[in-house]
């Protein structure tokens, strides 16, 4: 099958909405005292959660499509609205958050924490028959990519920009919910 370049940037658009949390979070964390090596493995992790996570929620979601058809459909683009929502809401909300290192449980938990959304991401894709291999290549290498960047740019930036990238990250996902239910 060829690949079609709209779908590579599709893709590609969700891959940055989902890695924003893991972009903006990892601002916050990179503003401690951090080497090299910790960035490069923290960016690994969080970018296995946003393969492994979006390729179980592709399988519920080819699963859910035989099972209930167009209904599924329906399903798949409020998921996005929601998880749009959701990141948008947490802009507004936004805590002090601890900045620690992550490490043991807590880079797994921290991974768990930035990757959600994507799950329900993927169970969208899966209903849509999107290829798994293309969207779990864009969405770790992007993932890992943001993350990495994020801790960099932290021990370098303030704060502030943090809050933001969630914001659009969750403007992106909603706007393709409406996509998917309106068009």
């Amino acid at each position: 099958m060829k690949i079609k370049m709209g779908e590579i940037v599709t893709l590609s658009m969700l891959a940055l909405a989902l890695g924003m949390d893991a972009f903006s979070a990892s601002l916050g964390i990179g503003l401690a005292p951090i080497r090299l090596k910790r960035i490069f493995y923290i960016g690994l992790v969080v970018g296995s959660f946003h393969i492994i996570l979006p390729l179980f929620g592709m399988l519920a979601g080819r699963f859910v499509t035989e099972t209930f058809g167009t209904i599924a459909a329906f399903i798949g683009g409020m998921l996005l609205i929601i998880a749009g929502g959701q990141m948008i809401i947490a802009f507004f909300q936004q805590k002090e958050e601890e900045r620690s290192i992550p490490s043991g449980w807590k880079l797994f938990l921290f991974s768990l924490t930035v990757s959600l959304d994507s799950f329900s991401v993927g169970l969208t894709l899966g209903i849509y028959g999107v290829r798994a291999f293309l969207a779990m290549l864009l969405f770790g290498s992007i993932a890992a990519g943001l993350t990495w960047g994020g801790l960099l740019l932290g021990k370098k930036a303030n704060n502030w920009l943090g809050t933001y990238s969630e914001a659009f990250g969750g403007c992106i996902l909603l706007t393709f919910g409406l996509k998917l239910l309106f068009l």
